[in-house]
């Protein structure tokens, strides 16, 4: 797992335009003097201004601190000139940046001392703090919740673990309006919140605030009558809103009904449904709103042409393809969602609009629009790798190769441990069928830790999505290792030093996860099972299998899903800090079994890189890089048979986009796989560092092991990127 900078150029066409741009607009002497005089006239002018502005009686705020507050105002003044307005403007705002710091009684006067001079004069007063607050009539929902929705304007500009707020009176009023809008999200219709009563007790800086509240009744839904050509009956549409009806009666839930019915109906092919739901408060009987909600299904369409405008590279018949087969089928807005995925995933496309335009006869053309992305690229990374070090890499592509939506490229990475070279070929539609085909050919040297090898080879691939999230893959493999160096002593324990080594396999992902790189929620099952034989080739036999599961639990609320409306209270700080956290559980084996026995004294019948390793940033990680298990006379690892690998993760939030961890591990790593178990179990007890990106966390660890035996570290730090497991 690495770290990596990217960037990427377009096109070499874009590069060539650049260089003659540039080519052309010479600069001459005379406009560079020009240019020079302006920049310095422009230096003057500003210097001239900075120190116009004085600031006088200031404790609590320093002048830069002041001057950062009034930047925008300051910066007009410098720019245009000093007024008595603009002059007016300063001291205004001045005093509001007091007051949203609890200096309510601040007081902020102006002086203009001369043309180009202001003097601000300042009496901040005492500093008020938010003492006790007390709503006076809420008997239906709890004060410690009122209180979170009262402070949320002021906890937004102070950490979270801040006790005690200043007092600032305008939040105060734009939190009250956020108390009635959640009594209003209760079903709470006819609530009144009157602005906040504001106590101040003599000389003390404490102040104490009361919140009149009219809570009214709580309005839940009533009666539910539908009317019009329901097709489905009342019962089947009732259990498509039956969330919301159990839940109190508000406008936003009554107009999500007609969002939830209409995409009911549209997923059976009713393309131009109409649905309009209609409340009655004021007929409500001991709190029930009658609801009337009216279908008009209209006729069931299916699919019918396909046009595409807009490509400029791309052959249009590489996505009108992509539909043709809907012909004759039903509509349906799934369907059309899958095909727009799928699509956008190849990453030809910048925009992408699938338009149904009905015809005649209940018929839906397809209007597609699409923006191609820049196909070619060029990128290089460098980074930093816990086992590898240092590393860099470069590639060159093309996702558009001759305009038939295929891609490739070339890449070459150098660490300090290895050196790697790959070409890779691509097509997302392998004779036009959702069968996606991948192939490609490398060699790369790597330097482990007691041996050193070189690897010549090519996989050839073909996947296909299962369903949603099911996806299967069938591999073939042809790969030639040698190895060049070793240290392993006694050398048995190497196995073969050069073979040939061709594999036919077979891949299974269900992956339920809602968003595997950013926020991961739900579970994971993969499975491999590959096997090496001399009918392929091959100079050793094998069967090898592996199976990964996962499950991973944030405690925040579910991604809002188009047609959903979710009411979320803020709760204590207890409650925000929970909901961003999330734990995470791993397990993972694999089994290595050769189809060939090796004799008495001789070398074993699986080479050590076929074989297993255990320890790291993704697996047992007190242990460091491919150190958990067996090891020669000198201390390499020489890898085994069979292995295990349980992962418990918690993570909580920090500040930002920064969090913890604390984790558990186990794991072992077994030589033989005539004897598998969780015998010789390992552990580790850790914490460490996330930074969220867009694309997957920075992390860095420290597991520490709890029973370390003769010549084992009492731990290991760990920088990687990515998830653990």
């Amino acid at each position: 797992m690495r770290y990596r900078v990217f960037f990427c150029v377009g096109s070499v066409a874009l590069a060539f335009e650049v260089t003659a741009q540039s080519a052309v607009d010479v600069v001459r002497p005379e406009e560079q003097q020009r240019e020079r005089r302006a920049v310095v006239k422009e230096q003057e002018k500003r210097a001239k201004h900075a120190s116009i502005i004085e600031f006088r009686g200031q404790q609590a705020f320093d002048d830069k601190q002041l001057r950062s507050a009034l930047k925008e105002e300051i910066t007009t003044v410098e720019d245009f000139g000093l007024t008595p307005a603009r002059a007016d403007d300063l001291a205004f705002f001045l005093a509001v940046f007091y007051r949203k710091h609890g200096y309510a009684k601040v007081s902020v006067r102006y002086v203009i001392e001369s043309g180009n001079r202001l003097r601000l004069d300042i009496i901040e007063g005492p500093r008020f703090m938010l003492n006790k607050v007390v709503f006076d009539g809420n008997t239906r929902e709890p004060a410690d919740k009122l209180f979170e929705y009262l402070v949320g304007p002021t906890r937004e500009r102070y950490s979270r673990l801040e006790k005690t707020l200043p007092f600032v009176a305008a939040d105060m009023d734009e939190g009250a309006k956020l108390v009635q809008r959640f009594y209003v999200a209760e079903g709470f219709l006819d609530v009144v919140v009157d602005p906040p009563r504001s106590k101040f007790e003599g000389q003390s800086p404490e102040v104490d605030v009361v919140v009149p509240i009219r809570e009214g009744r709580q309005y839940f839904f009533g009666h539910i009558a539908f009317t019009g050509q329901t097709v489905y009956g009342a019962e089947a549409l009732r259990g498509q809103i039956v969330d919301l009806l159990q839940r109190p009666y508000t406008d936003v839930r009554v107009e999500d009904i007609p969002r939830r019915l209409q995409a009911y109906y549209k997923a059976r092919g009713y393309y131009d449904v109409k649905v309009e739901a209609a409340g009655a408060p004021e007929e409500a009987v001991n709190g029930r709103v009658p609801v009337q909600i009216v279908v008009s299904p209209g006729p069931v369409y299916h699919f019918d042409g396909v046009t595409v405008n807009g490509l400029q590279r791309l052959h249009p018949s590489f996505v009108r393809k992509r539909f043709t087969r809907l012909s004759g089928k039903t509509y349906s807005p799934d369907v059309l969602d899958e095909r727009f995925r799928t699509l956008m995933k190849t990453g030809l496309f910048n925009l992408l609009q699938i338009k149904p335009v009905p015809i005649d006869g209940n018929l839906l053309r397809l209007d597609i629009s699409a923006e191609e992305a820049k196909s070619k690229e060029f990128g290089f990374w460098v980074g930093f790798d816990t086992y590898e070090g240092a590393l860099a890499g470069v590639q060159a592509g093309d996702r558009d190769l001759f305009g038939t939506g295929r891609a490739g490229s070339a890449t070459i990475e150098v660490s300090q441990r290895s050196y790697r070279g790959e070409l890779l070929y691509q097509d997302p539609f392998f004779l036009d069928t959702d069968f996606v085909f991948t192939a490609r050919a490398f060699a790369f040297t790597f330097d482990y830790d007691g041996y050193t090898k070189f690897e010549l080879g090519g996989k050839l691939e073909l996947s296909r999505k299962i369903s949603k999230y099911d996806e299967a893959t069938l591999n073939f493999s042809a790969r030639h290792v040698k190895i060049t160096d070793s240290e392993i002593r006694p050398s048995f324990l190497l196995g073969p030093k050069e073979y040939q080594v061709d594999t036919i396999g077979l891949t299974n992902t269900l992956d339920l996860r809602e968003s595997p790189y950013v926020n991961p929620r739900g579970f994971l099952i993969g499975n491999t099972l590959d096997v090496a034989s001399s009918a392929l080739g091959s100079d050793i036999e094998y069967i090898r299998g592996t199976m990964r599961v996962g499950y991973y639990l944030p405690f925040g609320p579910k991604p809002l899903t188009p047609g959903v409306v979710v009411d979320e209270a803020t709760g204590t700080l207890f409650q925000r800090w929970f909901r961003q956290s999330s734990i995470a559980f791993g397990a993972r084996v694999g089994v290595i079994h050769s189809l060939t026995t090796s004799g008495p004294g001789e070398a074993t019948a699986i080479p050590i890189d076929e074989r297993f390793f255990n320890g790291g940033a993704t697996t047992v990680r007190s242990f460091g890089e491919r150190d958990l298990g067996p090891h020669d006379n000198h201390g390499h690892p020489v890898g085994g048979e069979f292995f295990t690998v349980f992962n418990v993760e918690y993570t909580f939030p920090i500040f930002g986009e920064l969090q913890g961890a604390i984790f558990t591990d186990a794991g072992n790593l077994l030589p033989t796989s005539e004897d598998v178990g969780l015998n010789n179990m390992r552990y580790a007890i850790g914490a460490g560092l996330r930074y969220k990106l867009p694309v997957g966390p920075i992390r860095l660890d420290y597991g520490v092991n709890p029973d370390p035996r003769a010549g084992e570290d009492f731990g290991a730090f760990h920088f990687s990127f990515g998830f653990a497991f």
